[in-house]
């Protein structure tokens, strides 16, 4: 099944109302290449004015699984669509680290997205003692079990994988490392939601930069990339959003 490569950026904690000047290339580039999409994740406080905008789709970096509540400090699916986010990441690897997050509150988070009309970036991935271990792709499995909404929508569920030990640090698996990743991830993905796991983007994340994006999504079951560092310019995102365009037509 073809899929169309999805390239979303992850600002993290950085970030800043002259940071969205950026968003005006990367906004030229999405267009350049309409076979692909384009996300940007910003900041909470940059979601309102990105979206406004009107250049790229935005997304949040998380959301909560409540619809309201007493819950300070979270934001809910109904606020970020309300400020015109139209995607959320959920479960990504510092998150489940320092917030400690479990597989629950993850599968919870990305009902909740999906439910309220957001696409769900579900993140799964293993330690480098996971995969010393020899024990990836069970971990990743088991992640990938507890993590996905059973009834989802197929169609606003994408996957991420990014192995732990590899982002930001300028690490990455090999090619083959990762296509063996990827390919049992769809496997596991049919197991649980049947044959609409074939409709499911599964990215790449992992210390994605220019000089690997062409390599990296060039890979099968690779459909585009969960971009970290790389995202905050232009000059480094749009060769990554050009890469996955060029790879898309390959």
């Amino acid at each position: 099944m073809a899929r169309r490569k999805l390239v979303a950026g992850n600002w993290k904690m950085n970030g800043s109302h002259a940071a969205l000047a950026e968003l005006d290339a990367i906004a030229a580039a999405a267009r350049a290449n309409p076979g692909i999409d384009v996300a940007i994740c910003p900041p909470f406080t940059l979601i309102a004015p990105a979206a406004a905008r009107g250049d790229v789709p935005i997304g949040a970096q998380d959301c909560h699984a409540a619809p309201a509540g007493a819950h300070t400090g979270c934001v809910s699916v109904d606020m970020l669509r309300e400020v015109g986010a139209r995607l959320a990441i959920v479960g990504h690897s510092e998150r489940r680290a320092d917030q400690h997050e479990t597989d629950a509150e993850v599968r919870a988070k990305a009902a909740a997205a999906i439910a309220g009309g957001l696409d769900a970036i579900v993140c799964v991935g293993e330690t480098e003692a996971e995969r010393d271990a020899g024990a990836a792709i069970a971990v990743v499995s088991g992640q990938l079990e507890g993590s996905i909404p059973q009834a989802s929508d197929a169609g606003r569920l994408v996957v991420a994988y990014e192995p732990v030990w590899a982002i930001g640090t300028g690490r990455t698996p090999t090619a083959a490392d990762i296509a063996e990743m990827h390919g049992a991830i769809r496997t596991r993905l049919r197991a649980l939601i049947g044959p609409a796991a074939d409709g499911v983007r599964i990215l790449y994340g992992g210390s994605v930069k220019p000089g690997n994006a062409a390599d990296i999504l060039g890979l099968p079951d690779v459909d585009g990339a969960l971009v970290g560092g790389a995202s905050l310019t232009a000059a480094d995102f749009v060769p990554i959003i050009d890469a996955a365009a060029a790879s898309g037509r390959g």
